[in-house]
């Protein structure tokens, strides 16, 4: 025999294998005739937002043919108004290899025919599907034909919210109380409601539209002259609630309320030799951590939760992040232990630290502060009474701007601290951490509120800053000496 030819054959051998790699999805690689054909699960669709996740049809299809050649087919499949002759068709599989079915939920099918194909809520609309199959190094195509129908659905809201004199924020639209969305139409909150009425809106700002009582079950109102009936709690208590917009419903169960998962919280870090500083669980959130710090080393620093330990620490998201970044992650072990980053320029400054250790909505809160530099005394105890433009003023220390002192005569009666005299009430605020406390003579804490402030409204998830008014009552007359410290939030009222 001769060998030229028996090489000739098995060089011809190999390059048929490698040119049939393209599609390695069957071993028979020469499909041979196979005509290409399309199979419709359905031909008649309803979509409903209750079904959202589920599969809204599913389009199969044969392999076709590849005329012996071995080489891949790729696959397009196009949805198109029936009988526009697939102008404007949306492309549901566009030259993809392997691909043999397109199965959309009924969320995704009820996005595109409202989206690419303009179709109102409830809208009915026949498709044609063309199916396209092309052959690697050929020009020829084959092609397959289907149809369905189907009917649109409109989407409830993806925001929903408290409004009312029960919930924490009031009748205010602007600033009603956000409830958290667990899946399409289902949302949930769990927080304070005082006796009263509520009710619920979708979008911050606007009264309509709202979701009322209609004999317990929730009812859609759009005009204001549709019936505005509220559901109304009898009893002061911690409630969830939890709503079902899709089926209507609503629970209001007692709870004894989510605590924190830690009751202590510390800062830690190259500013403190990496000791372990503790920080002040706010009087208004027990969820809240916050810390004074003055930075003049600067540098890595993380959260703690017990003093000394190393497990169980709140860490920045990634390495090295900037104080700005208030992604926050909780590491029960040592790893991975990335922490925030404060560089040389951004030290010898102060800052006021505030962390959130809500379980799925963990938050770090740094912003840079700058001291007031002017405080006044305010109410009936002291000498200037509730004469704001007339407050009593303290004096400033020239060693630290962020301590005030004043020694004088208070009367019986009530006192807090103004930082700008805003002649609306509407200002700065250093307020006693319970309504009526008592001084001590030793240092108590002090709770800032700045109600001019949307950052420091945004840090309080459950609570209107507006509404913040606690103050001490001094229950005794005579001399007393007070120092406040803004930066450190805590003051000392003694008596002489």
């Amino acid at each position: 025999m001769n060998m030229k030819y028996i090489n000739l054959a098995l060089i011809s051998s190999l390059l048929f294998v490698a040119g049939a790699c393209g599609d390695n999805d069957y071993t028979e690689l020469d499909k041979g005739f196979t005509e290409l054909a399309l199979n419709v699960s359905s031909e008649s669709l309803k979509l409903e937002e209750a079904n959202h996740s589920l599969d809204a049809v599913e389009l199969t299809w044969t392999t076709g043919q590849n005329f012996g050649t071995g080489n891949a087919i790729s696959y397009t499949l196009e949805l198109a108004e029936a009988g526009t002759g697939f102008t404007n068709a949306y492309k549901a599989v566009d030259d993809m290899r392997q691909t043999y079915s397109w199965k959309p939920s009924v969320e995704s099918l009820n996005t595109i025919l409202c989206d690419h194909f303009g179709l109102r809520p409830g809208d009915a609309i026949d498709l044609d599907v063309r199916l396209t199959a092309a052959v690697a190094g050929m020009t020829e195509l084959q092609t397959a034909d289907a149809a369905f129908t189907a009917i649109t659905y409109k989407p409830v809201t993806s925001t929903l919210y408290l409004i009312g004199d029960a919930t924490p924020n009031g009748w205010s639209a602007d600033d009603a109380t956000e409830m958290q969305r667990t899946d399409n139409g289902i949302f949930t909150w769990t927080g304070n409601l005082t006796e009263g009425d509520f009710k619920f809106i979708t979008d911050l700002g606007n009264f309509l539209p709202s979701y009322n009582n209609g004999s317990g079950l929730l009812v859609y109102r759009t005009e204001d002259s549709q019936p505005d009936e509220k559901f109304h709690i009898d009893e002061p208590h911690c409630y969830k609630v939890d709503v079902n917009l899709l089926t209507l419903t609503l629970s209001i169960t007692q709870t004894e309320g989510i605590t924190p998962p830690y009751s202590t919280l510390f800062f830690v870090g190259n500013e403190t030799d990496w000791s372990f500083r503790q920080m002040t669980q706010d009087p208004l959130d027990p969820f809240l951590f916050r810390i004074g710090v003055f930075f003049e080393k600067g540098g890595e620093f993380k959260f703690g939760t017990a003093d000394g330990s190393w497990e169980n620490m709140y860490k920045a998201a990634v390495a090295n992040a900037p104080y700005t970044d208030t992604a926050i992650e909780f590491v029960k072990g040592y790893d991975p232990d990335n922490k925030w980053f404060l560089s040389d320029s951004e030290t010898n400054l102060a800052y006021k630290i505030c962390v959130d250790i809500r379980p799925g909505a963990e938050r770090m809160l740094m912003r840079l502060f700058t001291p007031y530099s002017e405080m006044y005394l305010v109410g009936d105890a002291t000498p200037n009474g509730w004469d704001l433009g007339n407050a009593t003023p303290m004096t400033q220390d020239p060693s630290d701007p962020n301590i005030f002192t004043w020694t004088g005569y208070l009367n019986t009666g009530e006192l807090k601290f103004s930082a700008d005299k805003k002649d609306d009430w509407n200002g700065a605020w250093f307020m006693a951490s319970s309504e009526n406390e008592a001084p001590t003579g030793t240092e108590q804490t002090v709770i800032f509120i700045d109600k001019s402030d949307n950052a420091c409204q945004e840090q309080y998830k459950d609570i209107s800053t507006g509404g913040v008014d606690l103050k001490w009552r001094v229950t005794e007359a005579g001399t007393y000496t007070i120092t406040l410290n803004q930066l450190l939030q805590t003051v000392v009222i003694a008596k002489e």
